[in-house]
């Protein structure tokens, strides 16, 4: 498959990018199970249960689980959670398809950014987490890294989803580098 038109470019940039950004979701759920981000104490009302309910949503529904295998699921986190990879990995596939600077690190620097946006400024500045110097280092270790590798992901996905469909590299690679 050829990509001929910006608009072609952009919605198998979509498509991948919410087969990625499911990957990395289910990555990320992963990773913190060796490296929890929080506290038992800080995860009874997790970020965004908090941030669904400083948007208005009540606790009751923040809160609200499903059963799997006997055990309660937080399923309005995995909703934010999954949500919150899957714009991300679009995102980020809808740019590297046109600025390959994105793709810093293998895509780890634009994991590297959304912990800092996020983690760092946007949710203390909305009172959703504890300013950063008040969050313990196992936190920062876990979101840091998290993000990294899961984005690292994200561009591994992209790239071979990518080039599996269109049978051609990314667009900045030269055709005799492509050939060799």
């Amino acid at each position: 498959m050829q990509l001929r038109t910006t608009k072609e470019k952009i919605l198998l940039a979509i498509l991948v990018g919410i087969i990625a950004g499911l990957v990395c979701a289910l990555a990320k759920f992963g990773w913190e199970i060796p490296f929890p981000p929080r506290t038992p104490l800080r995860d009874m009302t997790n970020p965004p249960q908090e941030l669904l309910q400083q948007l208005g949503m009540s606790y009751e529904l923040s809160h609200i689980t499903y059963l799997y295998n006997g055990n309660a699921r937080p399923i309005m986190s995995f909703i934010m959670h999954f949500g919150f990879s899957i714009t991300f990995a679009v995102l980020y596939c809808v740019i590297a398809e046109f600025n390959p600077k994105i793709k810093l690190w293998q895509g780890a620097f634009y994991g590297l950014v959304l912990h800092i946006v996020f983690h760092v400024f946007l949710l203390p500045l909305f009172g959703t987490v504890p300013a950063p110097w008040d969050q313990p280092f196992a936190e920062h270790f876990s979101e840091l890294f998290g993000h990294m590798f899961c984005f690292w992901l994200v561009e591994i996905v992209r790239r071979d989803i990518r080039n599996r469909i269109t049978h051609a590299p990314d667009p900045e690679v030269a055709a005799a580098e492509a050939t060799r």
